[in-house]
């Protein structure tokens, strides 16, 4: 079988990290490559029509790959070549994708655990300001936004309040053991009720919903057992929650009720109650709300009552969404729930990438534009700019050391876009997490899309100020300064 034989592109700077990564990658995978250097330092740069007027593909070459951020013009650098032509990864280490040595992109497109989004203490609140806040929920992932009443007193607006979800096409559940109260909800249209115990099982059969059984007593939820016999004697649809506890007053004792309900009523639909761990935690709620759709799933608890009151679980409908699609692929494919999906990954990366001293001093020594660059290094932040190289843990001592050299050219403006980036640097230090100049940090699905706002305009005339590429450059792109090793 004939080896492959891939032709790489990319600029000058780039060039001996490529060649270093290739010739490990094609020990590993058996194939050939060679790599063609542009006229230009930032491979970034290139675009399509610039690419296909400069390409000059091997006979031997079987593909083309060409750099991550070279994507636009994709179909005109196709139309100068002989052979296929791919878009390779913006960053250079991150090549191994390519032959395979990650997994596929999981399928999450499944899952059967239901969401039900909680609005606290619905009856203070303003109509409109309600709906807003459940279409929110709803766009998040909630499939039944649920009305919590008030115990203090019967809820009049009740019926005007589902009415009018529904005509937003919001399905709505009710949580209330007031049976009037409830009785106005499910003739307005909500089809499940929050809760029945023993107070009001009596009442139940009259609503013609389902209803979600709790025990009038935690520490003896085994007597949900009579509630659940009734309500199957009048033929009312049910599914228990024996209530989770928060961590520090039974939180574990409490866990294990799931998993003995489980066992003594393996066929029953079960519903897990999940806000009382997320909000009464100090902590991020992510990894909170993941672990217990993990156990949800391996349970066959098919549905989670969520709210997001407290700011650290302000997105718990959003998580839920995530996790149950990530925990039904690692049950049903019985693979761990790693590497599916980087978006409940926030406040660290799951490959946090550190610019190498050594090779900083040698981009710094061939640079001869007049763009700084801002690297993330594994203790601290550096600067290259017009042949030299600042390293330091202190952003602020970074800017100093560049106002002592280039103060007279360095405008405010400017001053203030290496302060934003050298912030964002020193961020990603501090978090482990990736850091690409002119890029946002990723923080997973709470990631902000769209054009970098922070970008500077092309300057053609000051040092520092953002100007020419270089004089050899053929490139009419913008003067974005990128993290070379990590953006090539």
């Amino acid at each position: 079988m004939n080896r492959q034989n891939i032709h790489f592109v990319t600029g000058r700077l780039a060039q001996q990290a490529l060649r270093a990564e290739l010739q490990t990658l094609s020990a590993r995978h058996a194939f050939d490559f060679t790599i063609q250097v542009m006229p230009i330092s930032v491979a970034a740069l290139m675009n399509g029509q610039w690419i296909a007027a400069r390409i000059e593909v091997p006979d031997r070459a079987s593909q083309v790959v060409l750099p991550g951020y070279a994507a636009a013009g994709l179909e005109t650098v196709q139309q100068a070549c002989r052979v296929p032509v791919r878009i390779g990864p913006k960053d250079l280490r991150d090549l191994s994708l390519m032959f395979g040595e990650n997994p596929p992109p999981a399928d999450l497109s499944r899952y059967d655990i239901a969401i039900l989004a909680e609005i606290n203490h619905a009856p203070q609140m303003d109509s409109d300001a309600l709906q807003q806040i459940a279409l929110q929920m709803k766009n998040d992932g909630a499939d039944l936004i649920d009305i919590g009443c008030d115990p203090s007193g019967r809820w009049e607006g009740i019926a005007e309040c589902v009415r009018g979800l529904a005509e937003l096409g919001i399905r709505t559940s009710v949580d209330s053991f007031d049976p009037a109260e409830v009785a106005a909800a499910v003739a307005a249209g909500a089809e499940l009720v929050l809760s029945v115990n023993s107070s009001n099982v009596e009442a139940a059969a009259d609503w013609g919903v389902e209803v979600v059984v709790v025990p009038d007593d935690p520490l003896q939820w085994q007597r949900m057992e009579d509630t659940m016999e009734r309500l199957t004697q009048r033929g009312v649809p049910f599914r228990i929650d024996p209530v989770l506890e928060p961590v520090g007053v039974g939180f574990s004792n409490s866990l294990a009720r799931y998993f003995a309900a489980r066992t003594r009523w393996p066929n029953v639909p079960m519903m897990m109650g999940i806000g009382n761990l997320t909000e009464l935690t100090d902590a991020d709620s992510a990894a909170i709300n993941l672990l217990l759709m993990g156990i949800c799933q391996e349970q066959s608890i098919h549905s989670v009552l969520t709210t997001q009151v407290i700011n650290w679980a302000r997105t718990s409908v959003r998580e839920c969404d995530l996790a149950r699609r990530m925990v039904w692929h690692a049950v049903h494919h019985r693979v761990p729930a790693k590497r599916l999906s980087d978006q409940l990954v926030i406040a660290r990366d799951p490959r946090p990438l550190v610019a190498d001293l050594d090779f900083l001093q040698t981009i710094a020594e061939q640079v001869k534009d007049r763009n700084y660059r801002v690297f993330r290094q594994a203790d601290g932040v550096a600067v290259i700019g017009e042949k030299q190289l600042w390293v330091d843990a202190d952003p602020f001592v970074l800017l100093d050391r560049l106002l002592e050299v280039h103060g007279d050219t360095l405008d405010p403006s400017h001053a203030f876009y290496l302060g934003y980036e050298m912030a964002k640097a020193e961020l990603a230090v501090q978090l482990g997490k990736r850091y690409v100049q002119d890029e946002s940090l990723d923080w997973g699905y709470l990631t902000v899309a769209g054009p970098q706002r922070h970008r500077l305009k092309r300057r053609r005339s000051g040092k520092g100020a953002g100007g020419e590429i270089g004089a050899d450059d053929d490139s009419a792109g913008d003067s974005r300064a990128f993290d070379l090793p990590e953006g090539d």
